[in-house]
């Protein structure tokens, strides 16, 4: 859908109860003229020797296996791993803006671009994510943030702060939207927001292709610094769909907490919500140059 993380089928599963076999049987006791615990036994089922020679059974014991809550997500608990995933993001960001030279901002951007872009799909395939999964997008992305933020700050001083507080603002009117306005997207809506963000991410790819064969198709500021209405209508769509998916991601979230989904899954949706963030701070980035020119 909107988001390839978050709206991947069946990425969320209701956390069961895990089965855990003690290593003793019942108190610590085997019963009498049974043989003591194998796997190949049925749980809590002394099983007569007889029967063992007969069907094969390695052992007549095995103790009954023990059940074990797993703890399930919440939403706090992904807003929190959110807000890690967020600020370590922010540092990389941070340290990229200061220390890598004006002379590979640009590659540097490219890079980490394509390293944040493929990380998604990884985390949508295997439909799994772990601190250590999100620190390599952290990372990659703060790569992509702290180079791309610098380019716009040596034309347009204080865009980058500009950038943050609307980032932040468009975030939390559409959190208070959601979740004291109740603020909801059908599923009819679901689908156009997926066709629009497919359709930008492949407009955008091949301009860019075009765009190292000098062709400039208006989607961005030509060489003379004009800005097309292309370039304004695709930077409102670019923040519009943003914003859309950012309600998305959290109805699934909200759909996943209400089916019970596992704690660990919460990287997941963390992931997913740093994957929109980032999105929405670039498209409005894009959109506060075009008005400073």
């Amino acid at each position: 859908m909107a988001n390839p993380v978050l709206s991947t089928r069946g990425l969320f599963t209701p956390a069961g109860p895990q089965y855990v076999a003690p290593s003793q049987g019942l108190n610590g006791d085997v019963p009498s003229g049974y043989q003591a615990y194998a796997p190949s036994g049925q749980l809590g089922v002394p099983v007569p020797p007889q029967v063992i020679g007969a069907q094969g059974y390695g052992s007549a014991w095995q103790p009954p296996a023990q059940t074990v809550d797993v703890e399930r997500m919440t939403f706090n608990d992904v807003l929190a791993k959110t807000a890690i995933s967020l600020v370590l993001l922010f540092l990389v960001a941070a340290a990229a803006y200061i220390f890598i030279p004006d002379a590979i901002l640009y590659p540097a951007a490219v890079i980490g671009g394509l390293a944040a872009f493929i990380a998604p799909l990884i985390v949508a395939k295997s439909r799994s994510a772990t601190p250590a999964g999100n620190i390599f997008y952290a990372v990659a992305e703060g790569i992509l943030v702290g180079a791309f933020s610098k380019i716009f700050e040596a034309y347009y001083p204080g865009i980058v702060v500009q950038a943050v507080l609307g980032t932040f603002m468009a975030a939390g009117v559409t959190w208070v939207a959601y979740h004291f306005g109740g603020f909801r997207l059908s599923s009819k809506m679901v689908r156009m927001v997926s066709i629009g963000v497919m359709a930008f991410v492949g407009v955008a790819l091949a301009n860019l292709v075009l765009m190292l064969f000098g062709i400039n198709t208006g989607m961005f500021p030509g060489p003379t610094g004009h800005v097309s209405g292309l370039a304004w209508l695709l930077a409102v769509v670019g923040i519009g769909l943003a914003v859309f998916s950012l309600v998305s991601d959290l109805q699934y979230i909200d759909a996943a907490v209400r089916m019970g989904a596992p704690r660990s899954q919460g990287w997941v949706a963390a992931f997913g919500l740093s994957v929109t963030m980032v999105w929405l701070y670039i498209n409005i980035l894009r959109l506060l140059s075009y008005i400073r020119r």
